[in-house]
């Protein structure tokens, strides 16, 4: 017997609401890993980035904030604190270990 798995249904974006608007709706409302972005507006995981990069960059004049939480090592619990990209980092330098926690995005005040 298969699983139903709890999906919300695709709701396509109107013509005034851009991708960047809907990152940064869901930003607002609680912290996301890019993937987990990925999934909610239904394009490539690689595409987030750029985005999130162009709204760090805008929200400055909003007097917000994107606040970045830094990816972790799953094996050591090196945090990734000093790393400006926004990309996941692919291997710990201390432990080599691949399982890394990724970094987590959100809106708010400064």
């Amino acid at each position: 017997m298969k699983r139903q798995l709890d999906r919300k249904p695709h709701v396509p974006r109107s013509d005034q609401e851009t991708i960047r608007h809907g990152i940064a709706a869901i930003l607002r409302r609680q912290a996301m890993s890019a993937l987990e972005i990925s999934a909610e507006l239904h394009i490539p995981e690689r595409d987030v980035y750029p985005h999130l990069e162009h709204i760090r960059l805008s929200l400055h004049a909003s007097g917000e904030l994107l606040h970045v939480t830094p990816a972790e090592c799953r094996r050591c619990g090196f945090v990734f604190a000093k790393r400006g990209r926004l990309t996941s980092p692919s291997r710990c330098p201390l432990c080599r270990c691949e399982g890394i926690f990724p970094p987590l995005f959100a809106i708010g005040e400064p």
